[in-house]
């Protein structure tokens, strides 16, 4: 372990100040935008350029990364997203705050295109769990800290964009100075979104409805907690405890879905989602213990739904399909990421905040119900692993069955090959005679 974080300190710094200028990014904008009442349609539309920007960033990351390396990729949107951030203290037009939203959302994406090849490329097979797992926890952190030091500042003004813009500076710094860059470079993958759409259109569906609810959480639980009269520093313990609850849900998810049905484990992930989300939604006003600890049990359930929908694709896809897979499932998340918090923000504008829980609930729903139905009529891969032979039936009782099947060792088909009755001389005899007959008939 220790060598593991030796090797990858940078990289770990470098993506733990990049999320605390996001996470607080986020939630700043969507603060500052309801206090000065803006439509939650509008807001919704901020978030979900940041989000159209990142599915745009995939196929610009890629080319980017190839022409001038991964260091240099890295400084240079590094350096964009800095000035879209400063840019967000220029001038408070929502069009402009949407096209720098667009842009930072495209810039983050080739930055985490960076930092994911970088760390597969220098990880070994014997160390990757490890690695992935100290670099989603330094996400997870950055992302609350940045929440934090929403709480500290407690305050709206145009110094909070500097915080951002000093984060974003920062993490220059640790990869600037790196010495280790044998990372290769990217040579894109052909995406094959079709057969996906036609394989697997139900798992599709259930990426894009969590990206829905993600996106809608992440770009307008702020209005919601505005909507319930909390202050800014109570806000940011709000978002801060709800995203802790993502981090949280990682260790007993993956523990539970290598041991269960993980297709049934996410049915009853959605299902809690729905159920706690209606408290939430149907209760005008609540007390603010109240809305942290259930926000923390709904949340929990919220981020556990895309790790489980991406091990249950990549199932029953075949192994040389699955870095396409991973694209296509990027690319509906995206999207729906980029639907749910219009949708959601328009819904709030006659309807009030709490319409961000009854889309949860909603969402987990629907989730439920596509899985159900999945589990009723199941999406068949024609290339998918087979988890068994399928033998004719003239082969049933044959030896040979035993030899073809994978599943039985050495010793056992032995065995059966001894236990299998042979012909003796006689009936060996009888056999040659009855066959010369015929032949002589035959002539």
């Amino acid at each position: 372990m220790k060598k593991i974080l030796n090797t990858f300190l940078p990289l770990y710094t470098t993506t733990l100040l990049m999320l605390l200028g996001s996470g607080l990014l986020t939630t700043y904008i969507s603060l500052r935008l309801a206090g000065e009442q803006v439509s939650g349609t509008l807001i919704g539309a901020i978030t979900a350029a940041n989000y159209l920007g990142l599915v745009i960033g995939g196929k610009v990351g890629h080319n980017l990364i190839a022409r001038v390396g991964h260091i240099r990729a890295y400084v240079a949107c590094a350096g964009i997203i800095t000035a879209s951030v400063v840019g967000h203290g220029l001038s408070s037009a929502i069009p402009l705050w949407i096209f720098l939203r667009l842009i930072i959302g495209l810039c983050m994406m080739c930055q985490y295109m960076v930092l994911e090849s970088w760390l597969n490329d220098r990880a070994e097979s014997s160390q990757r769990g490890t690695i992935f797992g100290f670099y989603m926890v330094a996400t997870y952190l950055g992302l609350c800290g940045g929440q934090v030091i929403l709480v500290l500042t407690a305050g709206l003004d145009v110094s909070m964009l500097l915080i951002v813009a000093l984060c974003f500076s920062l993490c220059l710094v640790p990869i600037a100075l790196t010495t280790r860059t044998t990372a290769q470079p990217m040579s894109p993958a052909p995406m094959g979104l079709g057969y996906f759409m036609t394989a697997i259109p139900k798992l599709l569906a259930v990426v894009l409805v969590m990206g829905m609810a993600v996106g809608a959480f992440y770009g307008l639980a702020p209005v919601y907690a505005s909507s319930q009269g909390l202050t800014t520093s109570q806000t940011g313990i709000y978002m801060g405890i709800s995203i802790f609850a993502g981090m949280v849900s990682q260790f007993p998810l993956s523990w539970l879905s290598d041991r269960y049905d993980r297709q049934r484990l996410l049915f009853f992930t959605a299902v809690l989602l729905a159920l706690t989300s209606l408290p939430l939604s149907l209760l005008p006003h609540l007390a603010f213990n109240w809305i942290l600890v259930m926000t923390f049990i709904a949340s929990m359930a919220l981020f556990s739904l895309y790790p489980l929908g991406v091990a249950i694709a990549n199932d029953v896809v075949a192994p040389e399909r699955r870095v396409s897979l991973t694209a296509s499932l990027l690319m509906a998340f995206g999207v729906g990421a980029s639907i749910g918090p219009l949708v959601t923000g328009a819904a709030m504008q006659p309807f009030g905040g709490n319409v961000l829980y009854l889309f949860f609930s909603l969402c987990g729903s629907l989730i439920a119900l596509i899985v159900w139905i999945r589990k009723r009529q199941p999406e068949i891969v024609v290339d998918a692993p087979l988890p068994h032979v399928v033998m004719p039936d003239s082969l049933a009782t044959s030896p040979l069955a035993a030899a073809l099947n994978p599943t039985l060792d050495e010793e056992a088909i032995q065995e059966m090959m001894v236990d299998t009755p042979v012909l003796n001389d006689n009936a060996e005899s009888e056999v040659n005679e009855q066959q010369a007959e015929t032949n002589g008939r035959e002539q």
